[in-house]
């Protein structure tokens, strides 16, 4: 199984909706996002993905209840999730998590720092996309995650 994941998107709707195009493209059928979508007008491009979204609240979505109405699967983190026979861990900061979860965790997949990191460390595989934004990197970066073999592709969305 192969997912999509995105972080940290931050109102950018074109980069938004060229993230999911290309998610479409290679026959993504799952998402995850782990925070700051930031307002409901950019929710509105994520409710429209066709399939399913897993996402949290990150500390940029002060207008929670816009967002949750029209994202009604988005929560607080952490999140966990049972996709491919792996226990998939999802907040939007790595900070926030606990240690707990951490350890019971395959697969963690946090946000909020705008820096790629893809770790394998102690069998677990750690993803933080990067921002799909590019505001304070400069790259607008998500990742395609292969939940049976761990390998993750990360992939530049052009400006």
């Amino acid at each position: 199984m192969r997912i999509g994941v995105l972080s940290d998107t931050h109102d950018r709707v074109p980069v938004i909706r060229a993230a999911l195009d290309r998610f479409r493209q290679v026959g993504i059928e799952t998402l995850i996002h782990p925070g700051d979508v930031v307002a409901p007008f950019a929710a509105k491009i994520l409710a429209g993905f066709e399939g399913t979204l897993h996402i949290t609240y990150g500390n940029n979505d002060g207008e929670r209840a816009g967002l949750k109405g029209i994202l009604p699967q988005i929560v607080d983190g952490p999140l966990v999730l049972g996709l491919a026979g792996k226990r998939v861990l999802v907040h939007h900061s790595l900070d926030l998590c606990h240690d707990d979860d951490l350890t019971r965790a395959d697969v963690v997949i946090s946000g909020h720092t705008h820096r790629v990191a893809i770790k394998k460390e102690g069998g677990k595989l750690l993803v933080n996309p990067g921002e799909c934004c590019g505001w304070v990197t400069g790259r607008c970066t998500v990742a395609m995650v292969d939940l049976h073999t761990n390998d993750v592709e990360l992939i530049e969305i052009p400006t």
